[in-house]
This record gives C-alpha cells, structure tokens and sequence, in this order.
C-alpha cells in the first residue's frame, strides 16, 4: 500500500463568486456584416499579448497563489477572472459573426499570426506588486480597445468593446480599493 503526505487543507470558499461587473445590460451581439479586418482586430484582444486570454490566465495564476494565505483577495481577484471569462466569450462570438477564427491566434496587420502563449504572464511574488501589475494590465486593455474601437466602423461591436471597457474601468477600481486595504 503508498503512503500518501498528509496535506494542508485550502480554507478558502469560493462557492457563491460572481463575476465582478459593471452594473450594465450587454448590447446585442450583432454586426453589420463579415468583416474579417475586424475580426483580426478582435482576435489581439481575444489572443494576443493584452489581451482577455492573457488577463484569464493571470488572474487566476495570481488568485491560485494567495488563496492559502489571503482568501478575501483571491475572492475578489477571481471574480475579476470570472468578467474576464465572460469578456473572452463574447469576443470570441463577435470574432465568428465577422467571418474569422477563434483558435487562439492574434492576427496582428502586417505581422505574422501569434498564437497566445503563456509567456505573455508575469508572475509578481508579493500580493501588492500583483494588485499593481493587474490595474497596469487592466489600463492597457482599455488603451488597446479605444484604439480598436476608433480603427472600427460597426457601432454593434463598438457598443460591445465599449461595455467591456467599463468592466475594466470597474476592475481598476476594485483593485485599487484592494491594494489600499493592504
């Protein structure tokens, strides 16, 4: 018979998290029509460096991390990762109603495809240096979407991009309350 280690128990509950979102109704997914310019340009936000698929994956680094030793902060930070999940799927749909290719590949103009890839993470050790990276993180998010959003002329998908940016604004202020709680 293996004798097996005993192990620490996690304490931390996570039943009941909700996604951390602004108070807002989602507009339609709709678009005016195939455009797979736009669904390259949705695809670096769905895949690329800055990106949901990049904020997912931290987030949930991050909330893995300080579960053991700061269960209210991994709560929160995984309601944030729960949003983001949310924001990946609803890029994902508009990615497929303008004509393109959800498979994980940011189509950049002019460069070559790059599949996401976890080299794209960082990993702060400390609770603090991570609450910095994730709002440096979320801004740049909203920074690449006001760019997209001026680059598209779909008032559909803009309406989406624009609801996603107000999530993002609303994360930077959670994680600001957080990192002033330490």
């Amino acid at each position: 018979m293996k004798e097996t280690m005993p192990s620490k128990e996690n304490s931390c509950n996570f039943s009941g998290i909700r996604p951390a979102m602004a108070d807002l109704s989602w507009p339609p997914l709709r678009v005016c029509g195939k455009n797979p310019a736009y669904a390259n340009l949705l695809s670096i936000d769905h895949s690329g460096m800055v990106s949901e698929m990049t904020a997912i994956t931290q987030y949930i680094s991050n909330e893995n991390r300080l579960s053991a030793e700061l269960c209210p902060l991994a709560r929160s930070i995984l309601g944030i990762a729960m949003a983001e999940m949310m924001h990946l799927q609803k890029l994902g749909e508009l990615i497929c109603l303008l004509g393109g290719n959800v498979d994980y590949t940011a189509r950049y103009r002019g460069g070559k495809p790059r599949m996401w890839t976890p080299r794209y993470l960082s990993s702060p050790s400390g609770a603090r240096e991570m609450l910095l990276a994730d709002i440096e993180s979320e801004k740049q998010a909203i920074a690449q979407y006001t760019a997209h959003i001026k680059m598209m002329d779909d008032a559909d998908v803009n309406a989406l991009l624009k609801r996603i940016i107000a999530d993002e604004e609303y994360h930077i202020i959670l994680l600001q309350g957080l990192l002033a709680e330490m």
